[in-house]
């Protein structure tokens, strides 16, 4: 046992060095208990590298059982010292996609499975499956990665959103070029595959417009936060804003929309497996409605 919780410490850290300090022990003692376990296995678990490791295809394999028994085991631990016997369930998402499409849904979610604590893990940029507490993330991209298993979620279209009252005020732009002399709301792209203004233009055959920036901003929610007050005109990512257009608080300008190639994923850490409670989330996550107060689980 000693050997194995020294080896995921190396595999998860890629370094004898960071285990050894980790599990506060010197790094011929964690050097040694590896030796020991690849004897006893009778295989190679790292590639010796210049000052680098490269866990082996063996290592790999065993890695992926041990690191998530391990993750088990602690949640037990927790649960058990705690006194409290709900099962917690981390996901990791993008603050756009966890502002838009998971908050609004908490509510059927307490309903769907109330004995689930849902902890959420928001982050700018897409997770590291390998080093953090993760049971499940959503990415968009092509569904390659290689620190987990990924699961289409759903696709992805984008297109011109304004405010109800921005749209009354100005009729809407007939023409592409005219789109991109309306106000145009910019927000970075932090996610892999996401676009901006230029690039969605671009992707629709309009080269090098001339556009008119009103407001450019960090946050994707920001961006959509603005465009609700009626300052000018967003990209609205269909599965991010479904929930605002089908309230009224943002409309869809007809001008043109670009369907994505790439599509939104829940990702499971490498070892694991998708678990009935995770079905249960990416159904929810997948269904489009615009209100959750009246949400029958049944």
């Amino acid at each position: 046992m000693t050997a194995l919780v020294e080896f995921e410490a190396v595999a998860r850290l890629s370094s004898f060095t960071l285990a050894a300090h980790e599990l506060g022990v010197t790094q011929a003692a964690a050097s040694r208990q590896i030796k020991l376990l690849e004897e006893t296995l009778g295989v190679k678990l790292f590639q010796r590298l210049h000052r680098a490791i490269k866990l082996t295809p063996e290592g790999e394999a065993l890695y992926a059982t041990v690191s998530e028994s391990m993750q088990k085991i602690a949640a037990a631990f927790d649960r058990i010292a705690s006194g409290n016997q709900q099962q917690e369930l981390v996901l990791a998402a993008t603050a756009a996609f966890s502002q838009f499409r998971v908050l609004p849904r908490v509510p059927a979610l307490k309903l769907l499975l109330p004995s689930v604590t849902l902890r959420l893990i928001t982050q700018m940029f897409t997770a590291d499956l390998l080093h953090k507490e993760i049971d499940v993330a959503v990415r968009f991209g092509n569904g390659k990665w290689q620190d987990g298993t990924a699961f289409p979620l759903f696709d992805e279209e984008v297109f011109p959103v304004c405010s109800p009252a921005w749209l009354a005020a100005t009729g809407g732009p007939p023409t592409l070029d005219a789109l991109a002399a309306m106000p145009l709301i910019e927000s970075d792209s932090t996610s892999e595959g996401w676009m901006g203004w230029s690039e969605w233009f671009h992707r629709l055959g309009l080269r090098q417009p001339h556009l008119n920036f009103s407001f450019r901003c960090s946050l994707y929610t920001d961006a959509i936060q603005v465009a609700r007050s009626g300052q000018g005109v967003a990209l609205g990512w269909g599965r991010l804003v479904s929930d605002l257009l089908a309230s009224g608080e943002l409309v869809r300008l007809g001008t043109a929309a670009f369907k994505a190639s790439d599509a939104y994923y829940i990702v499971v850490p490498a070892g694991r497996t998708i678990t009935p409670v995770m079905e249960d989330l990416i159904n929810l996550l997948r269904t489009d409605f615009p209100g959750l107060q009246g949400f029958d689980p049944d």
